[in-house]
């Protein structure tokens, strides 16, 4: 056969972006229930009118291609559609976390180079100090501040010249979005912790997020009849990219401003919610609801959940009131989920333990992740499959950041060799599942948060009595895990654990803050490093001897 060169055509070649779901699922499902955000409700025409409605007021506001819009929101209908409505725009969504403190939120905000900031007025105390500190430390301008009132909010905590609902009024619905003009265009912005005091900025591309939102649709089997209920934070890794995924499908969105047990039973039973995600916390929640609130669960509810693994115990007793639970993993730098516990189905011959046991594992790469292996991180090479030899697991695909904003050389470490380097130590099994055993960067994974250990102990190291600290997750029923802090106190000095942690939460971010501290000298290795290994040994030992 001739072999010839072809060029790309607009007829044959279009960047992928997932806010094309939106536009396709306008027309097919035009008149069905779209969102549902408390007592408001609106169809997919409704939604896809309001969306280029906000994309045009944005752009009249100057809004164009690469800058920066930030959105600081509950999972309410306003940050589902900033999610489609700003990067249409060829423009960057920086979604912030709602749990930050005021110096984190500034240092978002003046990295980022918000040129406009989206925020709820139920924030409005933390923002607007937050919006002080970036400019008279950061030295960058003011955003334009557009606030979210809540039927219920106070008008009072307005920090903008109009709210959201006016602001969409000045919008456009027939304004033609421009769209990325190449798929490896940035679109959205998500600030980790990592390991450092300062969070990094993860840069998304329209490709891969369009290649993950497939990937979380053929996973969790989403499909038109489906009901998602928003139980997931939208800043969490854009929200796992599901707020493109149930679109793509043309499912039902159910807003949740607050996660309540109460208010999520009440949900899954008014609107028949058929899926949703969280972190295991939520899951402890509901398992741990009283059980006057607790009704019977009439169909099957499909559950992914991510982060730290959940108890066994959890899973078991979530599948106990009606709840399938699949267990995800991944990371922000991976769009959120990058492999799945792929249910086996001779799994169900299993007693619930053994098969909440193997339910907890990491699982094998998503159908749209190129590959995830652990792995030799100096070598590179892979590990027997034997669920014994320890690794780092590796992740590789279209699925995978662009890199870390302003942040060359934690990019280059974190992708090197052609890999990019999770930080999690696991062993892989014999049917080619992964099992998460501990992680190498220290994070405590707190409800979902990433915890620092390092920030945390620096935060420690300023405390005028604090020779040295050190910060280990200690097991939590609730949250999954929580900081504890070894302390050795100064000569003659005698502050109590309460105190210490009341210092911390006057310098971070009360989530990031010790819910324990245990006095004594830190175990050294020979040259001076702190053992963490044996602290959580020391740990272990405190636990077992309380109960």
């Amino acid at each position: 056969m001739e072999q010839r060169d072809f060029s790309k055509t607009a007829a044959n070649y279009v960047p992928l972006s997932p806010i094309t779901f939106l536009t396709r699922i306008a027309r097919v499902f035009p008149d069905k229930t779209a969102v549902i955000d408390g007592s408001w409700s609106c169809d997919y025409a409704t939604l896809n009118a309001r969306c280029h409605r906000f994309a045009s007021a944005l752009a009249q506001l100057g809004v164009g291609r690469g800058d920066t819009v930030a959105i600081m929101a509950p999972n309410v209908r306003a940050m589902l559609e900033a999610h489609f409505a700003v990067p249409a725009l060829g423009a960057v969504l920086n979604s912030l976390n709602t749990r930050l403190d005021a110096t984190a939120l500034a240092f978002c905000l003046a990295h980022g180079e918000a040129k406009v900031l989206i925020t709820d007025t139920e924030y409005a105390a933390t923002v607007g100090e937050a919006l002080d500190i970036l400019m008279r430390d950061h030295g960058r301008p003011r955003p334009v501040v557009i606030d979210i009132v809540d039927a219920t909010g106070d008008a009072d905590a307005r920090l903008g010249e109009t709210t959201y609902e006016e602001l969409l009024e000045t919008g456009d619905a027939e304004f033609q979005w421009p769209g990325p003009r190449d798929e490896w265009e940035s679109m959205s912005l998500l600030y980790t912790s990592g390991t450092t005091g300062d969070p990094k900025g993860v840069l998304y591309h329209h490709r891969g997020a369009y290649l993950n939102s497939l990937g979380n649709a053929m996973v969790f089997g989403l499909r038109p009849d489906s009901v998602y209920l928003w139980t997931l934070p939208m800043f969490h890794c854009d929200g796992w990219t599901f707020p493109w995924a149930v679109t793509a499908v043309g499912a039902t969105h159910v807003c949740l401003r607050r996660v309540e047990a109460k208010a999520i039973f009440e949900l899954i039973q008014a609107h028949r919610v058929t899926h949703m995600t969280g972190a295991p916390v939520v899951l402890n929640m509901l398992v741990n609801a009283d059980d006057a609130i607790k009704p019977a669960v009439s169909r099957k509810v499909a559950c992914a959940t991510g982060g730290a693994a959940p108890p066994s115990s959890v899973i078991s007793a979530m599948e106990a009131m009606g709840f399938e639970v699949t267990h995800l993993y991944g990371a922000t730098e991976a769009y959120g989920p990058a492999t799945v516990c792929q249910y086996q189905p001779e799994w169900s011959e299993l007693p619930a333990a053994a098969r909440a046991q193997k339910l907890s594992r990491q699982g094998v790469p998503y159908p749209v992740l190129e590959d995830a292996i652990v792995a030799d991180p100096r070598t590179l090479q892979p590990v027997p499959r034997d669920g014994e030899t320890m690794g780092e697991v590796l992740l590789r695909g279209n699925t995978v950041m662009k890199g870390y904003f302003k942040n060359p050389d934690a990019t280059e470490r974190a992708l090197h060799g052609g890999w990019y380097h999770t930080g999690d130590l696991g062993v892989w099994h014999g049917d080619s599942y992964i099992e998460i055993k501990d992680r190498s960067k220290d994070i405590i994974i707190s409800g979902g948060e990433n915890i620092s250990s390092l920030e945390l102990e620096e935060a420690l190291a300023r405390h005028p009595d604090i020779l040295e600290a050190a910060v280990v997750a200690k097991p939590d029923p609730k949250w999954g895990e929580t900081p504890c802090a070894f302390v050795t106190l100064k000569a003659n000095r005698s502050t109590g654990g309460a105190e210490i942690i009341a210092f911390c939460r006057q310098n971070l971010a009360h989530y990031k803050c010790p819910t324990s501290v245990v006095f004594g000298d830190l175990p050294k290795t020979a040259t001076g490093k702190i053992q963490k290994n044996a602290l959580r040994q020391r740990l272990t030992a405190l636990q077992a001897a309380e109960t």
